[in-house]
């Protein structure tokens, strides 16, 4: 938020903001009377603001659906950064996703505390506000805590609110601190030269994810220090210079490992300041923007990812990640064909963890488990009847692994155990297709039906094929049907 000592001044910033056209910025004020403007023989101030008035509620019934509407989009919106104000607002009005306070008008006592309250709440990512004061307000403001700490501020001590207001330098403290946490992940690296060894180390996902927000609360105070003027007295050139150069070093790991182990992160703030840190104080040779990981099965986009990372081994983790998230995302809609993948990815890295298979096999091995699962080929062969129908190959799958584990019986090769196994997957198929609509998802009536008729079926398969076939096999074999189908249809 910025507040104003005007309407007229409040005008002169949104216009300029407007000229540069890179920040999006609104104005909330009461409405003009011709009481206000300036006391100028050309009378342009209040003119302007009139003008302004006119033009910024077209459109609207009236003020209070304009102001409604910004504020709402302040608060839950993309489409402001900066809202303008002069006095409504500073008072009374809860945006907790608010940071940063800037103040270009005389305020004082409660006002002051007032104003300072609306970047005060704590929001996710964010653990304070700033305030960044314009008019030297901070001597107004240890009297202001010190008068209201009996009035508005009954549960703090007088001791407690002398600390309220900290100076930048503080920040200095934690900058070191956080530096100090981030090189300890990595303090068993012997050659600080190899990225690998680096991005070993984060192949534990706990260490990794105490990596991620150990950087995020560096980033975030360099970017404070750098802010600062005070940086440049407290910190000698090669103090900040290595920490320049540790953040971009840091920076750059994090997209190589965010793209190695297929990690998708929801730090939007995150990205946003520290790609302008890295803009505005740190040379970067190459802007990395870090994105969700693409989809295995888009080809080229996720081969575009994997031509960023250096080693085979980097190449083949990327693989092995990347299809096990898939796998796991999409396991329901065919258990049988998906398990299959999953066992061959355990495989081929246990083969490599006991070093049975080189880095360059590890990574040739996840590149055919990758090809066959873009192409849908498992390695189960499936009888002709159903050769073309994924959905009853989905039902074969979770029959067959049933079945076979109750009637003990050789799977691979039992032709006729097979084709049995696929004429009822048809009629399952057939009973799913005959009674899923729109929404059926949520309607218990059809859920019914399902059962009732799935019931039916397997009643009959119990009294002619399969006699030894329990009750208790044949409900779990009918919710894992409808687990299935309820993600097919």
């Amino acid at each position: 938020m910025l507040a104003t000592n005007s309407k007229f001044d409040a005008i002169r910033y949104q216009e300029a903001f407007e000229e540069y056209d890179d920040i999006k910025t609104a104005v909330i004020m009461s409405p003009p009377d011709d009481r206000e403007g300036y006391e100028e023989i050309d009378q342009e101030p209040k003119d302007r603001v009139i003008k302004y008035w006119n033009k910024m509620i077209e459109g609207y019934d009236n003020p209070i659906k304009y102001e409604e509407r910004i504020k709402n989009e302040f608060v839950h919106g993309d489409e402001i950064d900066i809202l303008i104000v002069i006095d409504k607002l500073l008072t009374g009005f809860d945006a907790p996703r608010a940071s940063v306070m800037y103040i270009d008008k005389p305020l004082k006592e409660h006002s002051l505390l007032q104003a300072i309250a609306r970047v005060n709440r704590l929001y996710d990512g964010k653990d304070y506000g700033l305030i960044v004061d314009y008019r030297g307000l901070i001597k107004e403001l240890d009297s202001a805590l010190q008068t209201y700490s009996g009035a508005g501020l009954e549960n703090y001590d007088k001791e407690d609110l002398k600390g309220a207001l900290v100076d930048v330098i503080f920040i200095l403290g934690k900058l070191r601190e956080s530096y100090s946490h981030l090189l300890d992940i990595f303090r068993t690296v012997k050659n600080q030269n190899d990225n690998e060894e680096y991005e070993l180390i984060l192949a534990n996902d706990s260490v990794r994810k105490n990596f991620y927000n150990q950087l995020s609360l560096f980033g975030r105070y360099l970017g404070i220090a750098l802010e600062s003027e005070h940086v440049y007295y407290a910190l000698n050139e090669v103090e900040l210079r290595t920490y320049k150069n540790h953040f971009k070093f840091f920076q750059e790991l994090r997209a190589s490992v965010k793209l190695r182990y297929s990690d998708t992160l929801d730090n939007k703030e995150y990205e946003s300041k520290m790609r302008n840190l890295m803009d505005t104080y740190i040379a970067a040779e190459e802007v990395v923007i870090i994105s969700k990981p693409a989809d295995i099965l888009s080809e080229k986009e996720f081969e575009e990812e994997l031509n960023k990372l250096g080693s085979k081994r980097a190449k083949a983790d990327a693989i092995a990640t990347r299809l096990t998230k898939s796998i796991h995302l999409k396991y329901n809609e065919n258990p049988a064909f998906y398990q299959k993948f999953s066992e061959k990815i355990e495989e081929i890295i246990k083969q490599y963890k006991e070093q049975r298979i080189s880095d360059a096999d590890y990574f040739a091995r996840m590149e055919e488990v990758k090809m066959n699962y873009r192409k849908g080929y498992s390695g189960e062969h499936y009888p002709r009847s159903i050769k073309n129908n994924s959905n009853c190959q989905a039902f074969y799958g979770v029959l067959k692994n049933q079945l076979v584990s109750f009637l003990n019986i050789e799977k691979e090769n039992n032709d006729d155990f097979n084709e049995m196994i696929a004429e009822i997957s048809i009629e399952v198929n057939s009973i799913i297709d005959k009674n899923s609509k729109i929404d059926w998802h949520d309607n218990l009536d059809v859920h019914k039906k399902i059962t009732s008729e799935l019931n039916d079926m397997f009643f009959m398969i119990r009294k002619k094929k399969i006699k030894s076939l329990s009750f208790s096999l044949i409900d779990q074999i009918i919710n894992d049907i409808k687990t299935v189908a309820l993600r097919r249809y």
